[in-house]
């Protein structure tokens, strides 16, 4: 199951449509109503993802009309479309790393990543896009551990010697354990939803960071987002609703066991619901996709 706001990596580029733009950055109602043509660039539409200096996380995911984040064969490349993948290979090309659970880097069939096709410029000489994926199990999937540019991996103690043996030592981020997590059970021999705390996210970003890569770009699954949000981590949540209906069955766009009140056996904690800020708001043959900001 996934939540990547894509079609899967290896599909071919369809026909890329104009956006209108129905809210512009920062609410700029005076963009209201113009167009974003397709142009061989896309420097345009790179302004209004525009991300200040230093870390930034921000998570690109794509929903039905009726809030499913897959379609019946559990790819998020059921539900998506052109519109979806113009801004998508955007935001790939302003990233520095592809911030992935290993699920999903599993039912999506990730491989190692490259910079959109013509949006080279736009990473202004950042060197190559990278991958990294979180696992508490270490276990990462064949066509990974098999590529020539192996990915990052974020996990802890228990995963790190799986992971090595996988991938060279200096692309394993060992962190400690999530202490805000419910604890108390076995690790998964894979990476299924599980009450056990994963890797300590925190601790992962400030890795990355220190090895260059602050504009972090998180394409799921649904349980790392939700960790991501849980431990206030993500700056910002692009979310394409494309026009379709897929019924009971898929899960949402976040997923996983909500957090226990402290000292309790049982029972979730209650949480004032969140208020992200609208930055944009772009539309195209009924897909639309939206830009909230949460700082």
């Amino acid at each position: 199951m996934s939540a990547v706001s894509d079609v899967t990596p290896s599909s071919p580029a369809p026909s890329l449509p104009a956006l209108d733009v129905l809210l512009g950055p920062g609410g700029a109602g005076h963009l209201a109503g113009t167009r974003l043509e397709v142009t061989p660039r896309e420097e345009e539409l790179a302004a209004f993802y525009a991300s200040p200096p230093g870390l930034h996380v921000r998570a690109n995911m794509v929903s039905s009309v009726d809030g499913g984040a897959w379609g019946p064969d559990h790819r998020s490349g059921t539900i998506n479309d052109a519109a979806d993948w113009r801004v998508f290979r955007v935001l790939r090309a302003l990233a520095d790393v592809v911030l992935v659970g290993a699920g999903t880097a599993r039912a999506e069939g990730y491989t190692a990543l490259d910079v959109p096709r013509g949006l080279e410029h736009l990473r202004a000489g950042r060197g190559p896009l990278e991958l990294a994926v979180v696992t508490r199990s270490g276990h990462l999937p064949a066509a990974l551990a098999a590529g020539d540019r192996p990915p990052f991996v974020i996990t802890d103690e228990h995963g790190a010697g799986i992971a090595r043996a996988s991938v060279p030592a200096d692309r394993v981020l060992v962190v400690g354990p999530d202490d805000g997590a419910r604890a108390g059970a076995p690790l998964p021999s894979q990476d299924l939803p599980s009450p056990t705390p994963g890797p300590d996210l925190r601790a992962g970003l400030a890795a990355l960071t220190d090895r260059g890569l602050t504009r972090v770009l998180c394409e799921g699954g649904p349980h790392l987002l939700a960790d991501l949000l849980a431990a206030d981590l993500l700056d910002e949540l692009c979310v394409t609703t494309t026009p379709v209906l897929v019924g009971p069955g898929p899960g949402r766009i976040v997923a996983g066991m909500p957090p226990l009140v402290a000292g309790a056996a049982t029972g979730p904690a209650s949480a004032d619901p969140r208020r992200p800020r609208l930055e944009h708001l772009l539309h195209a043959g009924g897909t639309l996709a939206a830009r909230w900001a949460l700082r």
